[in-house]
């Protein structure tokens, strides 16, 4: 006869190591004082990083009860860094967006473009987070359409507020709108953005699912 040999322990979900949300915090806290600094036009830069100056506090007080997953966490940080850069100079004025506009023969500056893509591939996973953790669509078929169809939403509402700051402030408004002279940006706009959620949800679904994961086992049905 030979010796049953014990049954394998489970081996445990482990949390991938990240960067600590603090030093996040910190840093999108550095990157909007500089920003705010010496910005071309402060009704524009507010306008333009009025959901950090919203969204940070928030994550930052709903923490401890409502941790983020750190692909969420690093992709906030990442936008709100993009805000910051289109708030300081005006998207239709970035330098980085000049050197690409130059260098490559375009008829305008680009940086209103990736940020509309941002506007739709960060957005894609704090919905998908959400509502994987908050509904029962997580698993569900219709988890990634619906999550690429908020994102979409939030942007043609993000076109009704330029409207509406066209329609109070006038030309004052220009720098805000960042249309640069093109009919179509509206329609370009939310385009990107539905670009932009599209490719996060076919890209960063599976790393995403491991990560919420390794969260609700760290710290339960958060």
């Amino acid at each position: 006869m030979t010796a049953a040999h014990p049954a394998p322990h489970p081996v445990p979900h482990r949390v991938p190591r990240r960067v600590p949300p603090a030093l996040l915090a910190g840093v999108v806290v550095a990157g909007m004082a500089v920003s705010a600094w010496g910005a071309r036009d402060r009704t524009t830069w507010f306008l333009e990083t009025v959901w950090v100056l919203v969204g940070l506090p928030l994550v930052v007080l709903t923490w401890r009860r409502f941790p983020l997953t750190g692909l969420l966490a690093g992709l906030l940080t990442a936008h709100a860094l993009v805000l910051a850069v289109g708030g300081h100079y005006t998207y239709a004025e970035v330098p980085a967006g000049d050197w690409v506009r130059d260098t490559f023969g375009l008829d305008r500056n680009p940086y209103d473009r990736f940020g509309h893509l941002m506007q739709g591939f960060v957005p894609a996973v704090l919905v998908r987070e959400l509502l994987s953790r908050t509904s029962p669509l997580r698993g569900s078929r219709w988890l990634a359409p619906l999550t690429v169809c908020a994102c979409l939403a939030f942007s043609a509402c993000f076109e009704l507020l330029e409207w509406l700051a066209a329609e109070i402030g006038g030309h004052g408004a220009d720098a805000f709108l960042a249309t640069q002279g093109d009919v179509w940006d509206t329609q370009w706009d939310m385009f990107c953005a539905l670009i932009g959620a599209t490719v996060s949800v076919l890209l960063l679904s599976r790393p995403h699912d491991r990560q919420l994961r390794a969260l609700e086992a760290a710290h339960g049905a958060v």
